[in-house]
């Protein structure tokens, strides 16, 4: 009897390890990325006309699951499904109840900044019909990253807002750079090859991103000199810059200024019905980030249970994978 006692312990003790095991080997994915907006319908027609994604779902939400999802008591969301290539975004505005809007002197480098960058075939004719539509400006003008730099030189990137401010980035890769899907010339803007967030110190967010939830790096770089400046619209700014990805989706890139070092925090009561609000959404096993997942009703989120957490900087994350 003792000796089958044992035998029962050391299976149990065994399953248990693959288990763990498993669930470290669960590839992570970047579903989309939340952006903020304050009207929907003026948000759905500018993404749609002006950049060329196509609505994929169009869900309202709200009761006690989500005000504990978002910690915030009666919230309500209508969130929006959108897609470009093969990515997609989430167009989240909080109906209610009514946060704070973005502080007007807000810059590249304070650390609520966060992008995502939409790669496009040709720079030319992005730029003209962004003109065309009469976007506000982010960076001077389009600028082509310097070639002394081995990773990024010859990129061309431009950063622009949306209607709400939000910064967006254009960007086209030359030949040999980036994945092989953005060299396609059938279309002018393609897909979304990352979102950028701001972020104090890489050490700490590899801590979170890499080690935490299981991204991967897959490149980095050091930018500085006029171009960046007239990027970023920053005086001085010299970044440091890591990429990583997933298994799918698109990546993430870290933005830690090495200077100037004036940015500004996330403020630390922010809410997630506040305009700087952005939220990377996971495919990730809600147990990686050491959290309870919430139950959902339905899965008018695309998930049935999930949580979000925040990163070392304040960025938001929903983690939503391991559904049943």
């Amino acid at each position: 009897m003792k000796q089958l006692q044992r035998i029962v312990a050391a299976l149990a003790v065994c399953c248990w390890c693959a288990l763990l095991s498993a669930r470290a080997a669960t590839p992570v994915g970047v579903d989309s990325v939340g952006i903020p907006v304050r009207d929907m319908e003026r948000s759905r027609a500018f993404y749609r006309d002006v950049l060329g994604f196509h609505e994929v779902a169009d869900r309202e939400v709200f009761g006690e699951p989500y005000e504990k999802l978002f910690g915030v008591f009666g919230v309500r969301l209508h969130a929006v499904r959108m897609q470009l290539g093969d990515e997609f975004i989430e167009l989240m505005q909080f109906q209610a109840p009514r946060g704070r809007p973005l502080p007007v002197d807000s810059r590249s480098n304070d650390r609520w900044f966060q992008h995502v960058a939409i790669i496009v075939s040709d720079m030319d004719r992005a730029y003209a019909i962004l003109r065309a539509h009469h976007v506000g400006y982010a960076s001077t003008a389009p600028q082509r990253l310097p070639d002394w730099n081995p990773n990024a030189g010859g990129i061309e990137a431009f950063y622009f807002r949306d209607p709400d401010d939000n910064h967006l980035e254009v960007l086209a890769f030359p030949p040999g750079k980036g994945q092989a899907k953005w060299q396609r010339k059938d279309a002018v803007f393609l897909g979304i090859d990352h979102t950028a967030i701001v972020i104090r110190d890489t050490p700490r967010s590899l801590a979170f991103y890499r080690d935490r939830l299981g991204l991967q790096v897959a490149g980095a770089s050091e930018n500085y000199g006029t171009e960046q400046e007239h990027l970023n619209n920053v005086r001085g700014a010299h970044l440091r810059i890591t990429a990583l990805r997933g298994a799918r989706g698109p990546g993430i890139e870290f933005l830690e200024y090495l200077a100037p070092t004036d940015g500004r925090d996330i403020p630390a009561d922010s809410r997630a019905t506040d305009a700087w609000y952005w939220q990377i959404n996971l495919d990730a096993d809600p147990a990686r980030a050491g959290g309870e997942a919430i139950v959902l009703p339905g899965r008018e989120l695309g998930a049935a249970r999930g949580l979000v957490v925040r990163d070392p900087d304040g960025h938001a994350n929903f983690i939503y994978g391991a559904n049943p």
